[in-house]
């Protein structure tokens, strides 16, 4: 995780030195987004659980200028069912984030971003009457790439670490696709 979150910060630096003389101030602008995210469903608590299953997410944020900005998004990792020695039962779980975002144009329809901050998830796991709950608020970091239809529509792919593994529910790694408008 430290690996993770310093290689976003130094890339971060990284970006905004090498778009230092290249940068127009443009007026800021607003977007919201919607996307699809999979995270893996295993368990290691003993559980097999669902394997990569697809989640809704849906984010927003502001772009001050065309290399830093801000996001804040919210996950739902659904439920999963598991089985182990134990028995049957099932998971869910969600996590929101907001982070600071840097990004980096490549040329005019793709740019490459970075974001890092902080984030929040819930995990629960019932089974035969018994329900844990994992809660925790850890560092949040993502690494992307956006595809710009118009100047209001892009797509946009990325990996995100949501904190720490986790023990059980969704993995801390996700993977996401999905649409943004700018307004």
């Amino acid at each position: 995780m430290k690996k993770l979150v310093v290689a976003l910060i130094a890339s971060a630096a990284a970006m905004s030195a090498a778009q230092a003389q290249t940068t127009t101030t443009t007026p800021g602008h607003a977007y919201l987004g919607v996307g699809v995210a999979s995270a893996d469903h295993e368990d290691s608590r003993g559980f097999e659980g669902d394997g990569y299953k697809a989640s809704g997410k849906l984010f927003g944020g502001y772009e001050f200028n065309q290399n830093w900005g801000v996001e804040a998004g919210y996950t739902d990792f659904r439920k999963s069912d598991v089985s182990g020695t134990a028995g049957r039962g099932e998971t869910k779980g969600y996590g929101y984030y907001v982070a600071a975002k840097a990004t980096a144009p490549i040329n005019e329809q793709f740019d490459v971003y970075g974001k890092l901050g902080l984030q929040n998830s819930q995990r629960e796991l019932s089974t035969a009457g018994l329900t844990v709950k994992d809660h925790a608020t850890d560092a949040y970091g993502a690494v992307g790439v956006q595809y710009k239809i118009n100047q209001q529509v892009g797509l946009v792919a990325e990996y995100e670490r949501y904190g720490k593994s986790k023990d059980f529910g969704a993995s801390a790694n996700v993977l996401t696709v999905g649409a943004r408008y700018s307004f």
